[in-house]
């Protein structure tokens, strides 16, 4: 690390050539975007063998609060501090959308001395992998339109099209439109919307696939709709998945880049966790395996959603093995979560801080039912005292929890050093492998009870109309064998964003159950829970602006 710091130039990073060569990658292996940015072609990614004993970390937190955890900050740090430590290491993590960036929550490539490098290219487009998404889902889309226009020899039914198009910002105006308008050469006339990118199929799609024929052979299983005889009509019957696997090229390939202390650093993928997977690729995550001892990759919100989602569909499919949870807390979110109001979070209060444990006890009970280890990181706030903090750790410590303080916004890796050489010792001494939480042939109906039973702590499920018509499609169509991924609220462990802590004795409210035939899971979509955000009254585009030198200023 410290050679590799001296050759950095005068924008503070280290040519992205070098950072290849420090994990063995030569420089026919990349596809170059500029000095610092950097492909990894598929071909390369396979010269190498998954490494014997490499140990994969894995980053969640406790249900997200307004106040924010730092989840992405911390699993950057926690890599630096094991490199301090003399271990091999890559942090593999997912790459940001537009929508948050311009949205509420700004950008998402960590803080302080633990980020990932450069920022403003990496929040803004980065080497054009949501656009590529973007557009490969929406030439599907307009694939299907024009099969219609033309005669519709498929007997595509309009009112029963299930494939929407996609934007990568927050528009809450395009949720529900009307598309064919303005005469019959203008198409048929049909109710449709956009969603967000990081909620396309495509996108999961993206992530789960491991070469150019699986991507090809996953877009063409996509269920784009119904015909007027209720069949189902996939992409393959358009005869369109070259094309749309086409678009998909260099999205594939992984994309390489630094974070602050010049540690190689994979991003590759964005889907949401609260509607999707919520975990990077699954290529991404093996590449790193295969040049690093230990890989640290972070699930999305909290373990209820993207870490559930990453042992029971992300890790089957990639065949991953995490060795153990790194659970991100914070003093100000377990003071949110015992009713502290957001303008008081910044005063001291130990006792608000430990009642506040509730939640944070329940997702680490949660994570010991995919026997898998944990350790809390309890990451540090500037308005957050010594006594709070060892309040937290004394009473975790007190319950029999793996607890280390985390100071790697302010100091970066030589923050985490306590948390990284406790994780290694947990992982040293740990025995056997994860399991699934359910067995993916098991009813859908006790899949979705099962995680919303175990996981969120909910008492039944109530099956809207629309979502017992698809449970009825979903066993037509022979999808039942599928995982599930639940689209649910991240503000709360029900589907009710209001009920923060521990709720007790609550209904998870199924509306509607989305099949994802090409990526291989089912979309039960619970409570109020919008597959397109719409901004904020002050969103974070207002703080964002460039100079006449090209300097981007703004994003956090």
């Amino acid at each position: 690390m410290g050679k590799t710091q001296q050759r950095r130039g005068k924008e503070g990073l280290t040519p992205i050539i070098e950072i290849a060569a420090s994990i063995g990658l030569q420089e026919g292996d990349l596809e170059y975007y500029g000095r610092y940015k950097a492909k990894v072609r598929i071909e390369a990614i396979h010269r190498f063998k998954r490494r014997a004993g490499s140990s994969l970390i894995l980053v969640s937190a406790m249900t997200p609060t307004p106040a924010g955890e730092g989840k992405t900050t911390v699993s950057i740090g926690l890599a630096q501090a094991l490199a301090r430590l003399g271990k091999s290491t890559i942090v593999a993590l997912r790459e940001p959308s537009l929508g948050p960036v311009f949205g509420i929550k700004g950008g998402a490539t960590g803080g302080g001395l633990s980020r990932v490098l450069p920022v403003d290219d990496i929040n803004l487009h980065f080497t054009n992998d949501f656009p590529a998404v973007e557009s490969a889902h929406n030439l599907l889309s307009a694939i299907v339109d024009n099969s219609i226009f033309h005669d519709n020899p498929l007997n595509i039914d309009p009112r029963k099209i299930t494939w929407r198009r996609v934007v990568d910002v927050n528009d809450r105006s395009l949720r529900d439109i009307v598309i064919g308008l303005g005469g019959s050469t203008n198409g048929v006339p049909r109710e449709t919307g956009f969603d967000i990118v990081p909620s396309s199929e495509i996108m999961a799609i993206l992530c789960l696939s491991r070469s150019y024929a699986e991507l090809k052979d996953k877009i063409r299983k996509i269920l784009v709709g119904l015909t007027y005889d209720d069949k189902p009509v996939v992409a393959g019957d358009l005869k369109v998945e070259g094309a749309v696997t086409a678009l998909l090229k260099y999205a594939l390939m992984p994309n390489l880049v630094q974070t602050t202390e010049g540690l190689p650093a994979i991003i590759h993928g964005g889907p949401f966790a609260n509607i999707a997977q919520g975990t990077n690729s699954i290529l991404g995550t093996d590449l790193a395996l295969r040049l690093a001892d230990y890989v640290v990759t972070e699930a999305g919100f909290g373990f209820d959603l993207g870490a559930e989602k990453f042992f029971d569909i992300v890790a089957p499919y990639g065949d991953l093995n995490p060795r153990i949870v790194v659970l991100v807390a914070t003093v100000r979110a377990l003071k949110f979560h015992a009713g502290v109001a957001r303008e008081h979070l910044g005063e001291s209060d130990p006792q608000a801080a430990i009642l506040g444990m509730a939640n944070l006890r329940k997702h680490y009970e949660n994570i010991d039912k995919f026997h898998v280890p944990c350790i809390i990181a309890l990451n540090r706030f500037p308005s957050d005292t010594d006594e709070e903090l060892q309040a937290v750790i004394n009473a975790a410590e007190y319950e029999g929890m793996n607890i280390a303080p985390a100071d790697i916004f302010r100091l970066g890796g030589k923050g985490g050093l306590e948390l990284a050489d406790k994780a290694v010792k947990i992982i040293d001494g740990a025995a056997g492998s994860y399991r699934t939480l359910y067995r993916w042939d098991q009813p859908v109906e006790d899949k979705i009870f099962t995680v919303a039973s175990e996981i969120y702590g909910a008492v039944s499920i109530d099956y809207q109309p629309q979502a017992k018509r698809n449970l009825d499609l979903i066993k037509k169509f022979g999808y039942e064998k599928l995982p599930i991924c639940i689209a649910k609220t991240q503000q709360s462990l029900s589907d009710n964003p209001n009920l923060l802590g521990l709720p007790q004795d609550f209904i998870v409210t199924v509306r509607e159950i989305k099949i994802a035939s090409g990526a291989g899971f089912l979309i039960p979509i619970t409570g109020e829970i919008l597959r397109m955000p719409g901004l904020a009254r002050v969103p974070a585009a207002y703080n964002i602006d460039i100079d006449d030198k090209g300097n981007i200023s703004g994003i956090a």
